[in-house]
């Protein structure tokens, strides 16, 4: 084999192999000749394709062993070394699982269940995060994983955990998975209904955990952006008077989904309109004044997104029609266009 052939790398894995194939495929400019494969090619080809599998089997056996380790730890009873040694075993699952061949496999193996009948409620706050982190991975963009974890009660358990766990870290990341299970999941959806999730997001709104309160708006705003059918509920239990006095707090960078939620509870909506325009709310007054301590400041730290023509919500206008009643001026088709594009990171 050639010297050229031989300092090729090789895939790692079947992913590898296909991107390898893509950019193969758009190397080249028209229809290629047909011509015969070199022993040479053939080679490698068979070499790359081996390697491959080869790292998906390795990568299989890895998970297996970190998984004996999380078992193996439960049967033993709890000391400080072994603790250490689990949480790096989930460390490794969650890298593994961002593979989505991986996060299959996994199911396959029986690590989700073992997340979510023995880590998600151990005594350990470290552990506890990290399982609710590696759920979020596996479920995120897979359908199968998703309907696996709602199928053996994952989402209660989550809920419960993003309601009430004494640990802050566990609060966002169980948050995370929640939202990993609901998102684009109309089973999801309906099971976080009637868990009452969106009295968790409501109560997480209004912790002091600032990573906890600007998740929570951002999936309710993200909800409300994909499944507009959900206003009625949202109104009838009250949530626009509890975002106003969300907003009443400390001005902080999550209010731009808080905002983001109101204008689609006001979008098209009378029930939800005239809710924002009781007197008794005040938020008329709260607006212009928030209105006025933000002029002139920098985009983030005021939380107002601006487009090229001029200011673009989440700042919210008010204004009165020479002969009607109070208005509110929330632009929609831009709303829309701007909450797609935030994004949330843990």
């Amino acid at each position: 084999m050639s010297e050229n052939s031989q300092n090729r790398r090789y895939p790692q894995n079947l992913q590898g192999v296909l991107q390898l194939a893509v950019e193969a495929g758009s190397a080249a400019e028209g229809p290629a000749p047909m011509e015969p494969m070199s022993e040479e090619r053939k080679v490698w080809l068979r070499e790359a394709l081996a390697e491959a599998c080869k790292g998906q089997q390795d990568e299989v056996e890895q998970m297996k062993q970190c998984l004996a380790v999380l078992c193996k730890g439960e049967r033993d009873g709890e000391n400080d070394e072994d603790e250490d040694e689990r949480e790096s075993a989930f460390e490794v699952l969650s890298e593994l699982c961002e593979n989505l061949d991986n996060a299959r496999d996994l199911m396959i193996l029986g690590g989700l269940e073992l997340c979510v009948s023995q880590y998600l409620c151990h005594v350990q706050s470290g552990l506890r995060w990290r399982a609710a982190e590696l759920i979020a991975s596996c479920a995120q963009n897979m359908p199968q994983v998703q309907e696996h974890l709602l199928s053996m009660g994952a989402l209660p358990r989550l809920l419960q955990l993003t309601d009430s766990d004494p640990n802050p870290t566990v609060r966002v990341k169980a948050l995370y998975a929640v939202s990993c299970l609901v998102r684009e999941q109309e089973a999801g959806l309906q099971a976080f209904l009637s868990y009452d999730g969106f009295s968790v997001l409501m109560r997480g709104m209004q912790t002091e955990n600032e990573k906890l309160r600007t998740k929570s708006a951002f999936l309710l705003l993200n909800l409300l952006t994909s499944h507009p059918e959900q206003k009625d509920v949202l109104v009838s239990m009250g949530m626009v008077q509890q975002l106003v006095s969300v907003l009443r707090t400390p001005r902080s960078p999550f209010h731009e989904h808080v905002l983001g939620a109101l204008c689609c509870l006001v979008e098209d909506f009378p029930p939800g309109l005239r809710d924002c325009r009781n007197p008794a709310l005040g938020l008329e007054e709260l607006l212009r004044q928030r209105a006025k301590e933000l002029q002139g400041k920098e985009e983030r730290r005021a939380g107002i997104l601006r487009a090229s023509e001029g200011s673009v919500f989440p700042r919210a206008t008010v204004r009165r029609q020479w002969d009607g009643p109070l208005k509110f001026s929330f632009t929609s088709e831009r709303c829309k266009r701007t909450s797609m594009s935030w994004s949330c990171t843990c």
